[in-house]
């Protein structure tokens, strides 16, 4: 995309930028007033706490042999003491008594750093068997309310039976973990679970209900396992039914022609349809009628057969989705099946694998947008335009194309509520947040989110909200993506869930390559929510996610020298590398943002194989049949949140029809909220860290 200028009114504008909307005008609606970005209300001032680097020497000095507690006695009554502590006891755990480790429990066992202590201490006891100290220091749930994991519960299941607690209460809690999952539990659980057979707690119905769970999840090594201490001749049912998940044979077909024969044998032809589709639809018959499978039954084996089809298109993709009975159809295999029709341009059936959907799904903006735009290829104008509407009501990728195909404005209904002085100050003096903004400070994130997650346990709606006003303040933008979806009006929270940061170089490096900068700023919202720090799996870097070999290759090109890896940790740099790596592919795919877009989330390999698949096809639906479910919803993401930073830049914005089309000089769409729509809004998909 070419750059536009833009207004002097965009340089008070750009710490905040909008995202999911409410609802959306129509053709049909009066006309509104436009919508422009509310007057930003500049987060609240960091506090400067001169003792941070002082904090962090101590901290690195705690994780190193050798500490001496006395020379930071200046800091022994600094918020993140507590936290120096800890990683100076975390370092020595296996030396601790058990007079240091309830010491420190009796002082911050009400603090994050406490409750990270106790974990580590819990796992320490449990290794040397300690289990008075164990007991001494146990609490079922954690500082944020969650229950203990596995491994430690059933640690404390130890402790109780080796101290002679073993009573009533300790078989059914040792039985409530045996039930609890049909996978593998941690090793700490086999020496209650051997008590608790040992005493008749786990009786063969018990086993057999273990052996079902795993059967579902395709274990067979638990359901060997769960097996061990049935009567000789249910073992052996058991072992085969393991090994018939293991590899499908023909003993199965000998087997008692009981409602768990057939679960098991349909499970182990769906553990094989994910492999293997054609070899589990060839043999499904001959297992169906001879253990007499229900609907259920060959549904479930059908369902896999259908779906690991579809997800690599395979010519026998149509066929497969058509022979699943439609009770075992589910959301996932609904979509999947418009989608195929999709991809082979067979708009009636897509038209009709939508209309087949229950009423939630396909009122979604997604399927409306599309039932809407199949309808139109059909000739029913009148129905697609009833689906338009209602599709346009949402401010995501398909509800503004839901507009543009209706000539409509853009509604967004901006909601900045105002706060009296004395809320904000009160949360942010609350002891856990003031430790958790320290953190973050000092790049100790992981410690920082304990901090959070213990503060927003005791917040109520405000006081979550304000606290993510004040983690903005120290450019910790993440917060609102992880920490406002609790309720739909927060979606409309636009100056918090879409900040925008290093404006100048975003602006600066996108008009150097010829690209929108709202279009980088949607790319650095997705990618990293403004973290400088992110990195991913595959090793992706910093603001815009740069992989090392083409931050390298992209600094050659541009003849700018190459200072490694962690250089993409500066942000500067990873723009500059990340915007003229975007300009390239851009260039590359023919001035086309969408193949843009997919090509950078994944890769040069797959969008080849997907513009050869469907050479031509129209963008939207070439979006909505890009096979990978990451990028399919990136590229969709990415758009919307650009026609949104747009907005927040300009006060309008570039249509999202337009920006598909690769289109940069066209008439700009103007924001409207109606009336009605400033009490709705459609939630956003869930974020995780």
């Amino acid at each position: 995309m070419l750059p536009r200028p833009l207004p002097l009114l965009a340089a008070a504008l750009i710490a905040a930028i909008a995202t999911t909307a409410c609802a959306q005008t129509t053709a049909s609606t009066p006309a509104q007033p436009a919508v422009r970005p509310p007057a930003l209300r500049a987060p609240p001032a960091p506090n400067v706490d001169p003792q941070l680097p002082r904090v962090r020497a101590a901290l690195d000095a705690a994780e190193r042999a050798g500490f001496d507690a006395g020379q930071y006695a200046d800091i022994a009554r600094h918020p993140l003491y507590g936290w120096v502590e800890y990683a100076a006891l975390r370092r020595t755990i296996d030396n601790v008594n058990d007079g240091q480790a309830q010491e420190f429990l009796a002082r911050r066992g009400n603090e994050a750093s406490g409750e990270a202590f106790r974990e580590v201490w819990l796992a320490a006891a449990a290794r040397r068997e300690d289990w008075n100290a164990f007991l001494a220091a146990w609490t079922p749930k954690n500082r944020a309310g969650k229950d203990r994991g596995a491994q430690l519960r059933c640690a404390e299941l130890n402790a109780r039976q080796a101290l002679g607690r073993a009573d009533a209460q300790w078989t059914k809690d040792a039985q409530a973990i045996w039930r609890s999952s049909g996978k593998s539990l941690p090793d700490a659980c086999d020496a209650p679970f051997a008590v608790l057979a040992a005493q008749g707690g786990l009786t063969p119905e018990l086993r057999w209900e273990r052996i079902d769970a795993a059967a579902a999840e395709w274990q067979p090594a638990v359901m060997r396992a769960a097996a061990r201490g049935l009567p000789a001749d249910q073992l052996a049912q058991a072992n085969d039914y393991a090994a018939f998940l293991d590899n499908v044979n023909e003993r199965a077909l000998a087997w008692p022609k009981t409602e768990r024969s057939r679960k098991i044998a349909s499970f182990g032809l769906a553990k094989l349809a994910k492999a293997q589709p054609a070899s589990a639809e060839a043999q499904l018959p001959k297992y169906a009628n001879a253990l007499g499978f229900s609907d259920e039954d060959r549904g479930r084996v059908l369902y896999q057969t259908a779906l690991w089809s579809v997800a690599s298109y395979d010519a026998e993709s149509a066929r497969r989705l058509n022979a699943v009975p439609e009770v075992a159809y589910d959301e996932r295999l609904h979509e999947w099946r418009a989608r195929e029709a999709m991809a082979r341009s067979d708009w009636n059936a897509a038209l009709a694998a939508i209309r087949k959907m229950g009423a939630k799904q396909r009122g979604e903006s997604r399927w409306e947008y599309f039932e809407a735009r199949l309808s139109e290829r059909a000739g029913d104008k009148a129905t697609a335009n009833r689906l338009y509407r209602e599709a346009a009501k949402n401010a995501d990728f398909h509800g503004f194309l839901s507009a543009d195909k209706l000539g409509a404005p853009y509604t967004l209904c901006p909601l900045q509520p105002a706060d009296a002085p004395a809320a904000r100050a009160q949360v942010a003096r609350d002891p856990a947040l003031v430790r958790a903004m320290g953190l973050f400070q000092i790049e100790r994130t992981a410690w920082a989110i304990r901090e959070w997650d213990d503060a927003l346990s005791r917040f109520d709606d405000t006081q979550r909200r304000l606290a993510i006003e004040i983690a903005q303040g120290y450019n910790w933008f993440d917060r609102a993506v992880f920490s406002l979806n609790k309720t739909p009006q927060e979606q409309r929270l636009y100056y918090l869930r879409f900040p925008l940061h290093h404006g100048e170089t975003i602006r600066r490096e996108s008009l150097k390559n010829g690209l929108d900068p709202a279009w980088v700023a949607a790319e650095i919202r997705a990618e990293s929510v403004f973290n400088p720090t992110a990195r991913s799996g595959a090793n992706a870097m910093g603001l815009m996610q740069v992989l090392p070999g083409t931050g390298a290759q992209v600094a050659k090109s541009l003849g700018l020298p190459w200072g490694g890896a962690a250089s993409l940790y500066d942000s500067d740099t990873n723009i500059v590398l990340g915007t003229a790596y975007l300009r390239q592919l851009h260039d590359k795919y023919g001035g086309q943002p969408h193949f843009a877009m997919a090509g950078y989330n994944a890769g040069p390999a797959p969008l080849a194989r997907w513009q050869s698949q469907r050479p031509g096809m129209e963008p939207d639906f070439w979006i909505e049949t890009i096979s990978y479910k990451e990028t399919r919803e990136y590229v969709a993401r990415v758009l919307a949140f650009s026609v949104l930073y747009d907005w927040r830049m300009n006060g309008d914005a570039l249509s999202v029809s337009d920006r598909l089309r690769g289109v940069t000089d066209a008439k700009r769409k103007p924001f409207v909220c109606p009336a009605t729509a400033a009490t709705a809004s459609a939630p956003l998909p869930a974020e995780t860290e």
